[in-house]
């Protein structure tokens, strides 16, 4: 892999970061009514959302947003389930499991 290839998914992890990041402070805000979690949530979000928009200059749109949304995904489950305890059911692995499987399958067969 070219070095200009992995400064593309450099990126890419760190939007996702930020995103979950975003996705937390989000919940954290509790509908708007808690101040800093929700100046955090659109500060953080902006920050993804750029670190995203240069990822692509280096990572085909589609290859990058169903990465960055699948991760996505994944990873909030996870905080939801810890830092939230929140409850997840078998089935609801087994969908979350299919888009890790999709999300490996797109790093696999890109040609970035």
């Amino acid at each position: 892999m070219k070095a200009e290839g992995s400064w593309g998914w450099i990126l890419l992890f760190l939007a996702i970061l930020f995103e979950l990041s975003g996705t937390t402070s989000m919940k954290l805000s509790a509908g708007f009514t808690k101040l800093w979690p929700s100046i955090l949530m659109f500060v953080l979000y902006g920050i993804s959302f750029t670190l995203l928009n240069f990822a692509l200059s280096y990572i085909d749109v589609g290859v990058a947003y169903a990465i960055w949304s699948g991760v996505g995904i994944v990873l909030i489950t996870a905080v939801g389930i810890v830092m939230f305890k929140e409850s997840i059911n078998m089935t609801q692995l087994l969908w979350i499991s299919l888009i890790v499987i999709g999300v490996i399958g797109l790093k696999v067969s890109s040609k970035s």
